[in-house]
């Protein structure tokens, strides 16, 4: 006991980091299925060199780990968590190149007691891969830029082409790490290296899967990422609520100490680069580098569009080692305690529900939701299963069912990757279908008192029957809308 108490006294950071992340993996066995666990575990099922929405590399992670597990949903949040734990591992080896021993201990605290590392312990999307790879990329160039071992550029190519096969994000690291080129006096000399361009090179060969796949569906999911995802940007609409809601989002993922800590010290930086024209030293330089195109490039976007929580994510590696060389033991004590304070309160969420939450962006109903469809099917045999909220109650219930469930694209709506599983609709002719879709504002019990004109469209009678409402806790915390169609005919 005297050695472990020792041990916590001379090794603080280490034991906080320990702290948390026992806290994470003692809740995960009683953290639900989310949307987004089931949709990407759907890719893992069901693998191709890439997907419509995102390349594939958080599909092949969550196929890996269930293989080896077996299906269930702790082996689900079981794979963010380890590949997360990895990230906390390689961003200790990364600041440990910037920061001294004390300042290495607060960067560790810091990243450890953020809400951000949280969610990605415990929901799978694309970013939990990319964060530990995008962290990879930089050790291995700094490697290869500060330390001059040449053989660091090509592990800095495989990782940021894994990067980049985790997320399309990705591509600012190669961004990064130019722009940190141009404006380094004493590094310029390196973009005329041969291995600069062997290691981009191979970071193309390597994501190589995932450009044929566009190559072989007309480069949908490139589409879909740029033209589609950002024509709201061309109209210049001034939006307030975007703005204000970005910066709820990272006062809740970072807290509000580290938030604040990312605006002072990119406002006093970008101050003394335009009025005194001068740049910070070149080790600080690679920081900002990887850490102002993802950070103050998309913040810049959210007065005139909807900036996702997770899209600056990446910066967060990079941001937080330059905040530690800020932040003092007192702030550091304010942020461990919203950090404690905000954990709890998520803890006794994920335990009691105690906040019931109006969207199907939640852990709650899904397995009880999966029961309830499994009793239908046995009153409407020979019955195939549908939803059309894009993919998140189909993909859900595709997790708990053994029988295929379909998305929106069987009445002809665009429905994400489900449009390439290669489903031939035709064969569904003339069956009939139980459609299950959720009320996300569950004001009342009531039937939705009209039909969708698109089910009449697709089928010869539609009838909807009792919506399923499901109890946590004794409370009734979601309603699901269901409709019986007869004789489906698909328009193609």
């Amino acid at each position: 006991m005297s050695k472990f108490i020792s041990f916590i006294k001379n090794n603080k950071a280490i034991s906080w980091v320990l702290g948390f992340q026992l806290f994470r993996l003692i809740l995960l066995p009683f953290m639900g299925l989310m949307p987004q666990d089931a949709y990407y575990y759907l890719y893992g099922q069901n693998l191709s060199l890439s997907y419509f929405d995102h390349p594939g590399m958080i599909g092949y992670l969550l196929r890996i780990f269930s293989e080896i597990f077996g299906q269930s949903i702790f082996v689900v949040k079981l794979t963010d968590f380890v590949i997360t734990s990895l990230t906390i591992l390689s961003f200790y080896k990364l600041a440990s190149y910037f920061l001294s021993k004390q300042k290495l201990q607060r960067a560790l605290i810091l990243i450890a007691s953020t809400i951000c590392v949280s969610i990605l312990s415990f929901n799978s999307t694309p970013d939990v891969p990319l964060l530990l790879f995008w962290t990879l990329s930089l050790i291995c160039l700094y490697k290869a830029i500060f330390e001059q071992q040449k053989w660091y550029w090509i592990f800095a190519g495989l990782a940021m082409g894994f990067a980049f096969n985790s997320k399309y994000t990705a591509l600012l690291l190669q961004i990064g790490l130019l722009g940190f080129l141009v404006f380094s006096n004493q590094y310029r000399k390196l973009l005329v290296s041969p291995w600069l361009w062997f290691s981009i090179i191979i970071s193309v060969g390597v994501t190589f899967p995932v450009w044929y796949w566009n190559y072989q569906n007309e480069f949908a999911s490139f589409a879909f990422q740029s033209s589609e995802r950002t024509s709201s940007i061309s109209e210049f609409k001034i939006s307030p609520n975007y703005f204000f809601g970005a910066i709820g989002h990272q006062l809740f993922l970072l807290l509000p100490v580290l938030f604040l800590l990312f605006i002072t010290f990119t406002f006093k930086y970008i101050k003394r680069a335009l009025a005194k024209f001068k740049l910070p030293q070149s080790k600080t330089l690679f920081l900002f580098a990887f850490f102002v195109p993802t950070f103050v490039g998309f913040f810049s976007l959210t007065p005139i569009y909807w900036v996702k929580l997770n899209w600056m994510m990446p910066s967060y590696i990079t941001g937080i080692i330059i905040a530690a060389k800020f932040i003092t033991k007192k702030q550091l004590k304010i942020q461990l305690i919203f950090s404690i304070v905000f954990h709890v309160l998520f803890a006794l969420q994920i335990l009691f529900y105690l906040v019931p939450i109006k969207s199907d962006d939640t852990w709650v109903g899904w397995k009880e939701l999966a029961e309830e469809t499994k009793i239908l099917q046995q009153k409407y045999p020979n019955t195939f299963i549908f939803s059309n909220d894009n993919y998140k109650t189909s993909a859900c219930l595709n997790f708990f069912i053994d029988d295929k469930v379909f998305a929106q694209n069987i009445i002809g709506l665009p429905a994400l990757h489900f449009d390439y599983l290669g489903d031939n609709l035709s064969k569904l002719k003339g069956k009939n279908a139980l459609f299950i879709d959720s009320d996300k504002r569950f004001k009342n019990k009531d039937k939705l008192g009209e039909v969708n004109p698109l089910l009449k469209t697709y089928f010869k009678n539609v009838t909807e029957l009792a919506p399923i409402i499901i109890k946590i806790n004794n409370k009734e915390v979601r309603k699901f809308w269901v409709f019986y169609g007869t004789d489906y005919q698909p328009k193609k």
